[in-house]
């Protein structure tokens, strides 16, 4: 850390950022770039970031590899375009080193660059949750992708429940803030809420409680959370990250489908990254993809919001990958 920085959190910075910037653009710019600078502070939060003096290059570079997978390149570029920016100011305010900004790469925009943001499509979560029924029921990743897929819900909200927070008469889990117990969630007591999964969705959780693989422990608070890691802890946000994208991989219940083999393909191998498949997906891609299967099952948008807490303003802007003609058809078989 450079001894002229003055600490700064990155929710005060950003909101000090937001403060600054909010007078010189129009409505539209400023939600823009609070919306893609809240992605920044998720990412800090996983990360354990708490100073923003903290950030290097290296750090910029990661942060740019774990939004990779859950944007289209295009959208990447601009996303990162309002976090340089404010990264600047910051420097001005001796909170960065001067010229950090400059050390946040955006990668080249390949030709189709102008595609939708990245989801899980609903064919590829029925083909790897079939896989799962068959061959690893009430595994952690079989839960997780299930809870994920069904309720569309961020990843804070799925490593925040507890084994008590499943209500079984009402095939149903409670979810809560408690900050003060080591989980929050992205909107408060506002996000407070209980999650409908049915009968079906609800065993699949009720057996990975029961696995004899899965760690029952009990946390500092005196909590029982419902996943654990292996060592016998609540997993953070990066950590179901990973799992995500493990559970998602398509060779783990497919074939390649991008006619690869474990020596050529860079997601594969001892020194791989499975988020390097262009495959993969991420918990984020999860939620968009389920949010959008929502819709198209005709699902309205104010049940949507409540269901995966998100306004409507966000959850047409940022959430709904429908493409026109699926928006359409939604519509004709609404009309009288």
């Amino acid at each position: 850390m450079t001894d002229d920085l003055q600490p700064l959190s990155p929710e005060e910075g950003v909101s000090r950022f937001l403060r600054h910037h909010r007078p010189g653009v129009r409505e539209s710019s400023y939600r823009n770039a609070k919306h893609r600078l809240s992605v920044f502070l998720e990412w800090c939060d996983e990360r354990d970031v708490d100073n923003l003096n903290d950030l290097d290059g290296r750090q910029l570079s990661d942060f740019v590899d774990w939004r990779r997978v859950d944007v289209a390149p295009i959208t990447l570029q601009k996303q990162l375009s309002s976090v340089r920016q404010a990264l600047r100011w910051w420097a001005d305010i001796e909170a960065v080193t001067d010229g950090l900004a400059e050390k946040l790469h955006a990668p080249e925009l390949p030709d189709g660059a102008e595609s939708k943001d990245v989801f899980l499509a609903p064919d590829r979560a029925k083909k790897a949750l079939e896989y799962y029924d068959r061959h690893h029921y009430g595994s952690r990743n079989h839960a997780l992708l299930a809870l994920l897929w069904r309720t569309g819900m961020r990843r804070s909200a799925a490593r925040s429940i507890d084994v008590d927070d499943l209500e079984p008469d009402e095939h149903a889990v409670r979810i809560e803030h408690r900050i003060d117990e080591g989980t929050k969630l992205k909107n408060g007591e506002n996000a407070n809420r209980w999650v409908y999964l049915g009968p079906k969705w609800f065993a699949i959780l009720e057996a990975y409680r029961d696995n004899p693989d899965r760690k029952d422990v009990t946390d500092e608070y005196g909590r029982q959370p419902l996943f654990t890691t292996q060592l016998g802890t609540r997993p953070r946000g990066d950590t179901i990250y990973k799992w995500v994208i493990r559970a998602l991989h398509p060779c783990t219940y497919s074939e390649c489908p991008h006619d690869r083999t474990p020596a050529s393909c860079e997601a594969r191998g001892q020194n791989a990254s499975l988020s390097k498949c262009p495959s993969a997906r991420s918990p984020h891609a999860v939620r968009r993809g389920a949010i959008t299967y929502h819709l198209n099952q005709e699902t309205t948008p104010e049940v949507v919001s409540e269901r995966m807490d998100v306004s409507l303003e966000v959850l047409y802007n940022h959430y709904d990958a429908r493409t026109e003609r699926e928006k359409m058809e939604v519509r004709k078989n609404n009309l009288p």
